[in-house]
C-alpha cells in the first residue's frame, strides 16, 4: 500500500511537469495529427499582422487553402517572431524543415528574405507577392536584385485599385474623402495616389467644383488608439468617407466610423463583413492570384523567374459591386469605368515616374488636381 501512495505521488508531481515543458506544436490545419511525424507541403510565413487580419495576410492565405483543400494537400502557416529580414528566415528555414514544396511570402519585407532563402532552397518554390528579391542594402543608393527560377514575384496594380475606389465614392456622393494609410510603402502609396485620381476624374465627369482629401500615413499596420483619434477627428469635422488602407489600421477607422455614423473603404481583400460602415473594399485579387500559382507549380508549370503586374487587364484589381453598399454608382458605371482602365485610356500616376530613363519619387503634391484638395497631415 506504501508503494502505491509513493507511486502515485511520484506521477501527480512528474506528469504536471512534463505538461509544462511539452514543446507547443506548430499551428496546422489538422491538429489531431502528431506534428514531430506530419510534414506539410505548402506553407504560408506571415507578415505584420496575423493570419485572420482580414487583408494582405488572410487574403494570400485563403488562396493557398482553398487549393491545399480541394486536393487534399498538407499545409500551414508559420508567424515569423518578429518582422525582421533574420526572423523571416528563421521562418522559412521552419517551413523547409517541416516538408514545403512552396512557400508563398506575402509582401515586400519578405524580398531580403528571399533573396538569400532563394540560393539557400533552390529546390523549394517561392511566390512572393508586392516584391522581388534583393539584398534590402539601401544604403548604397540601389539593392542588388536577383530572381532565381525557384521565385515568382507578384505585384499588382494598387493604383488602379485606389482610382476605382476614388472614382466609385465621388460617384456615389461623398465628396470630403480621406485616406489614411499605414506604413508609407509603395503599394500603399500607389493605393493613395490612385484614391486621390479616381476621386479627381469623377468629380471632373460630374462637374463637381470641389472635392476635399484629409491624407495620412499611420507609420505602422496596426489598430491604435491614436489612428481611431485621428479618424475620429476627421469624421467630427465633415469627412464623410475614409479609405483605409493599412492592414489593421482599418480596425481603428472602423471603430471611429461606427461611432460618428460614417462610411469607410477598406483594402485588399473585401472588408464588408468587418464593419456596416464599409461601402466597398479596393482589392487585389490575393487569394486568386495564390491559388493560379500553386496550381501552376503542382501542373509542372510554376513561373519560376518572373515579375507579374496583375492589372484590370487580369481581373488583377478591382471592386466588390455585389457586395457594395453604394447609393447611386451602379455595376454599369462599374464596367464602363474598369473597361476604360482595361482599355488603357486613363494614365494613373504611381509612386515614380520616368525621368530621363529614372525612376523619380512622386510626392502628391507632384499629382495635377484641379478641383481636388488634398491636405497631408503628418
Amino acid at each position: 500500500m506504501k508503494k502505491l501512495v509513493v507511486i502515485l505521488l511520484a506521477l501527480a508531481l512528474v506528469l504536471p511537469l512534463a505538461a509544462c515543458n511539452k514543446t507547443p506544436g506548430p499551428d496546422t490545419e489538422d491538429p489531431g495529427k502528431d506534428p514531430e511525424k506530419e510534414t506539410y507541403e505548402l506553407a504560408l510565413i506571415t507578415d505584420i499582422g496575423t493570419i485572420d487580419d482580414k487583408s494582405f495576410n488572410q487574403g494570400a492565405w485563403e488562396g493557398l487553402k482553398k487549393y491545399a483543400e480541394e486536393k487534399k494537400i498538407t499545409h500551414k502557416y508559420y508567424k515569423p517572431a518578429e518582422k525582421t529580414t533574420a526572423a523571416y528566415l528563421d521562418a522559412i528555414d521552419l517551413a523547409v524543415e517541416g516538408g514545403a514544396k512552396l512557400i508563398v511570402c506575402p509582401g515586400f519585407l519578405f524580398e531580403p528574405a528571399v533573396y538569400e532563402a532563394q540560393d539557400l532552397y533552390p529546390e523549394i518554390k517561392f511566390i512572393l507577392l508586392d516584391g522581388d528579391p534583393n539584398d534590402g542594402d539601401w544604403d548604397k543608393g540601389f539593392p542588388t536584385y536577383k530572381r532565381q527560377s525557384n521565385v515568382y514575384s507578384v505585384f499588382y496594380a494598387e493604383e488602379q485599385a485606389g482610382f476605382l475606389a476614388g472614382y466609385a465614392a465621388v460617384k456615389d456622393g461623398y465628396t470630403k474623402l480621406g485616406f489614411m494609410g499605414g506604413m508609407a510603402v509603395p503599394p500603399v502609396i500607389r493605393f493613395g495616389y490612385g484614391f486621390v485620381q479616381g476621386a479627381e476624374f469623377a468629380g471632373k465627369e460630374l462637374g463637381i467644383e470641389a472635392i476635399e482629401v484629409m491624407y495620412h500615413y499611420t507609420g505602422k499596420f496596426e489598430a491604435t488608439p491614436e489612428a481611431q483619434a485621428m479618424a475620429a477627428g476627421w469624421y467630427e469635422a465633415g469627412t464623410e468617407v475614409i479609405f483605409a488602407c493599412g492592414g489593421a489600421v482599418g480596425n481603428s477607422v472602423m471603430a471611429a466610423a461606427e461611432t460618428a455614423g460614417k462610411a469607410v473603404i477598406g483594402v485588399d481583400v473585401d472588408q464588408s463583413a468587418e464593419s456596416d460602415t464599409v461601402i466597398t473594399s479596393s482589392m487585389k485579387q490575393l487569394s486568386v492570384s495564390v491559388y493560379d500559382g500553386i496550381k501552376a507549380f503542382y501542373a509542372g508549370s510554376f513561373p519560376g523567374g518572373k515579375s507579374i503586374v496583375l492589372d484590370a487587364k487580369v481581373l488583377g484589381v478591382g471592386l466588390p459591386m455585389a457586395s457594395s453598399k453604394f447609393e447611386t454608382f451602379t455595376q454599369a458605371d462599374y464596367d464602363a469605368i474598369f473597361q476604360e482602365l482595361v482599355d488603357g485610356n486613363i494614365e494613373i500616376l504611381k509612386d515614380t515616374k520616368k525621368v530621363d530613363d529614372t525612376d523619380t519619387p512622386v510626392k502628391i503634391t507632384d499629382i495635377p488636381l484641379e478641383l481636388t484638395t488634398v491636405t497631408f497631415v503628418e
